[in-house]
């Protein structure tokens, strides 16, 4: 059997990697920014796209106000990336948010932050795999016929790329994020050369379209609500950012400079990217709908519901480039690509958060170990797990997945910068040096800013989105924050019971005596092996128990024992329903109710069989009544393995594949052990 699985996962994830080795899966700044900056870098492709939908509502004139939404994005873009600089430079163990609210805000900030990230990256996964999907479906039809199929596909695929370790994936996802990168600034730099220097008319597919209002002359609050609704959408661009403070152990030395630089680099395209999309959109005049199929006119009729409606990176793309030219196919491929692998922002994530939460004992201590690749496989494949349940819910459409999204993030983004903020408080009360005390005063203020910015930003999503999908997402939380706080009560509750106590206790104290039994079954080799072994146990009374279920079996048996002279009593009990197990408990509570004080040493021979189909053929009933005996007390259960010969195969086979790692060979790597601060008021 462990050949059988063992040949395919090393085809699929490679060869197992040592502990000691973990060193060389670090990640230089050029392979970290596409593999934790890949979900806000390409966020870019969908996020200008819901800020027109959301305008739409107030038809075309309400476009004009895109670009001061697209200052307020960047604005709070500049203000979380200086924030989170802070971060990575303060708490560099890798805890990220979850690590600054819970020193910082006690356990239930923390927990709460834990709660959001964990909704946060599960939905990124299925976002950013139905939204790349639907840009494919644009050139593939059987893609669009069938996004739940392909999306579990794309998602099953990319867990097996990050079971492979994360420098391993982080090389496969470099290039299509750099090529996407690359793109978009030729794309801007060519559109801008054309309109400023040129003076070229641009025009995307759906210049030429109108949109039919579906609420006509908004003024005073409402039109204020659409546009707080219509930068909500916007924020989608900052998702992801917080995947860096998560992922500075990941780094290669010096990891907190090497972060801090990745997220400056990350925040400088993101925003370029925003903006410059933004900008072409207004001067192509491209037009979005969220209801295409009645709101977009052509000549005055509506388009009907065989009309596509495409992103607009990709309608900005036609009108620069040109419709199916070669750098218009070569960004549309990347566009969607990139949307594929921005998921990988939360593999890397959510594994890393699961871990740590499985350390503090908040998680299944499962999500601690680290697979064959030294990566967090567990976390992965729960992830994968997930996001695949959500995609098959909402249809892998990502309109009504992208209303679910962003809340969790802030809500990470705002209990984290003011925990920043008690943490420069802290340090403050104690810190003598003047130049260490104004670089943490002007610390304060961008983390004081920050937490001020994104708070409002919390309110403004909750307000705009909680009917629209947000609610889904908010009790994602109340249910991944029950579950582990439960989780964490069974742990200690666990720990509690077993603590070794300082005074004698029962657990210490030596038992009166020993009843040892051995069960038989027939009398051959593996009977007379264990026989041979109680023999040598230190008890104080020594039998061997067999069950009666067929009259002339048992008469043989007898006969056989007498005609040896085994020296140990033979007890038979009857079983007229031809149980095995309940006789045996039931003899076995019978003596432990007689001597609550004494041990019963129970003694069950066992075949060592070396394929898997054997093991249906032996040993059923040994493990039912182990099963069962595991909850009397003051029972011990010893097996006794008898090697059959098919065992001595085994070993042989096992011998060859020597220099292969067995499934599970490698686990636990090095854990960073990460300070804890004191929590202080203020």
């Amino acid at each position: 059997m462990s050949k059988l699985t063992d040949i395919p996962k090393r085809i699929l994830i490679g060869r197992a990697l040592r502990s000691d080795k973990l060193g060389e899966t670090f990640l230089p700044k050029r392979i970290a920014l596409p593999v934790f900056a890949s979900d806000p870098l390409s966020s870019v492709a969908y996020a200008p796209g819901e800020v027109l939908l959301v305008l739409s509502i107030a038809g075309v004139s309400a476009y004009h106000f895109s670009p001061w939404i697209a200052l307020a994005v960047v604005v709070l873009m500049f203000t979380v990336v200086a924030s989170y600089r802070q971060n990575v430079h303060a708490y560099p163990s890798g805890g990220g948010d979850y690590e600054v609210a819970n020193t910082n805000l006690g356990p239930k900030a923390g927990l709460t932050v834990a709660s959001a990230l964990l909704v946060d990256y599960v939905l990124t996964v299925a976002v950013s795999i139905s939204s790349g999907v639907e840009n494919l479906g644009s050139a593939i039809p059987f893609v669009v016929e069938h996004k739940v199929f392909c999306a579990v596909g794309i998602i099953v695929l990319l867990t097996v790329m990050n079971l492979r370790g994360v420098k391993e994936s982080g090389k496969l996802f470099a290039i299509p994020t750099y090529v996407f990168v690359t793109g978009v600034f030729i794309m801007i730099a060519w559109g801008a050369f054309r309109g400023l220097v040129l003076d070229d008319t641009m025009r995307a597919p759906t210049a030429d379209f109108e949109i039919k209002p579906e609420h006509q002359g908004l003024a005073g609050f409402a039109l204020v609500f659409l546009l707080l609704r219509a930068f909500s959408s916007g924020c989608a661009a900052l998702t992801g950012v917080e995947a860096i403070s998560n992922g500075v152990p990941a780094f290669r030395k010096p990891k907190s400079k090497n972060a801090a630089t990745t997220l400056a680099l990350m925040g400088g395209l993101a925003v370029t990217m925003f903006c410059g999309i933004i900008g072409l959109a207004m001067a192509t005049d491209v037009k979005m709908a969220e209801q295409p199929a009645h709101d977009l006119l052509r000549d005055g009729t509506p388009v009907g519901e065989s009309y596509v409606q495409n992103p607009v990176i990709s309608q900005v793309a036609a009108a620069v480039f040109g419709d199916g030219t070669f750098f218009f196919i070569v960004l549309a491929a990347a566009t969607a690509l990139v949307l594929f692998l921005a998921a990988n922002t939360a593999y890397n994530g959510f594994p890393l958060l699961g871990s740590i939460l499985a350390q503090d004992r908040y998680l299944p201590r499962q999500l601690h170990t680290r697979g064959d690749r030294l990566a967090f496989s567990n976390g992965i494949v729960l992830l994968a797990g997930a996001a695949i349940l959500l995609v098959g819910i909402y249809g892998a459409d990502s309109t009504k997945l992208i209303q679910l999204y962003i809340v969790g993030v802030f809500v990470s983004f705002t209990l984290s910068q003011t925990g920043m903020v008690r943490h420069w408080n802290r340090h403050l009360r104690t810190e003598k040096n003047v130049a260490k005390r104004r670089h943490m005063i002007r610390s304060r203020a961008i983390n004081t800013f920050g937490a001020f910015f994104t708070g409002l930003v919390l309110v403004v999503v909750l307000a705009t989105k909680f009917t629209h999908g947000a609610w889904v997402a908010l009790l994602g939380m109340v249910i991944f924050y029950g579950t582990m706080s439960a989780i964490r009560k069974h742990y200690d509750r666990v720990s509690e019971e077993i603590a070794a106590p300082d005074e004698p206790s029962d657990d210490t104290a030596r038992p009166s005596r020993v009843h040892a039994i051995v069960l038989v079954s027939k009398l051959h080799k593996p009977t007379l092996r264990a026989l041979s072994y109680a023999k040598l146990m230190r008890v104080d009374k020594l039998e061997a128990l067999s069950i009666s279920v067929d009259p002339a079996e048992t008469k043989a048996l007898r006969q056989e024992w007498d005609r040896r002279g085994i020296n140990v009593p033979l007890k038979i009990l009857d079983s007229p329903y031809r149980e095995i197990t309940r006789p045996i408990i039931e003899y076995v509570k019978g003596l432990r109710r007689e001597s609550p004080r004494d041990v019963v040493s129970v003694v069950i021979p066992e075949y060592v069989v070396g394929h898997w189909y054997e093991h249906l053929l032996h040993n059923q009933s040994a493990l039912r009544l182990k099963g069962r005996l595991l909850f009397t007390p003051g029972v011990m259960v010893t097996s006794v393995p008898y090697q059959l010969e098919s065992s001595e195969a085994a070993k042989k086979r096992a011998r060859k594949r020597q220099d292969w790692s067995a499934p599970g060979s490698v686990r636990r790597g090095p854990v960073d052990q990460r300070p804890k601060e004191p929590t202080g008021k203020g």
